[in-house]
């Protein structure tokens, strides 16, 4: 029977829904952007657009931490420092719990470690027996006299 490698899984789906969140208020930016652009032209489109890319990071960065779980650390450091940036590109959408949700995520994978192998269990050793010289019965190896004929042993 083949066995599933462990993966960290709360650490994925939290990481995956602060990216879900750090994108959706990188596409509220562009929403808000358009609408104030004539206030500041082309900046609301920006942060929109840094917003986004920001967000895919952290998507890619959850993905690879549940699809390579053997550099956890990476991917670890990637979704918290991505996560952290998002702020400054999201604050207008408000969104603030998907960079909580991100650096708890990563944190969570860092931190992430998989559950020991189960040892196999041991064959209990077999009892050491001899056998008596004068009535050719089995005896146990520690007796000094054979307790079916009285035959001292050596």
């Amino acid at each position: 029977m083949a066995t599933q490698k462990e993966k960290p899984t709360a650490a994925f789906v939290l990481s995956l829904i602060g990216a879900i969140f750090i994108l959706i208020g990188g596409i509220l930016m562009g929403v808000v952007g358009a609408f104030v652009a004539f206030l500041f032209p082309g900046l609301g489109i920006t942060l929109a657009a840094l917003g986004l890319i920001i967000g895919i990071i952290v998507l890619i960065g959850a993905i690879m931490l549940y699809v390579d779980p053997g550099r956890k650390v990476a991917w670890g450091v990637i979704i918290i420092v991505f996560s952290i940036i998002s702020f400054f590109f999201n604050v207008a959408g408000g969104f603030i719990i998907g960079m909580i949700l991100g650096i708890i995520g990563g944190a969570l994978g860092i931190t992430w470690k998989p559950s020991p192998p189960i040892a196999p269990p041991v064959a209990p050793a077999p009892e050491i027996k001899r056998i008596c010289p004068k009535c050719g019965r089995v005896i146990k190896e520690e007796v000094k006299f054979c307790p079916h004929c009285g035959q001292a042993l050596e």
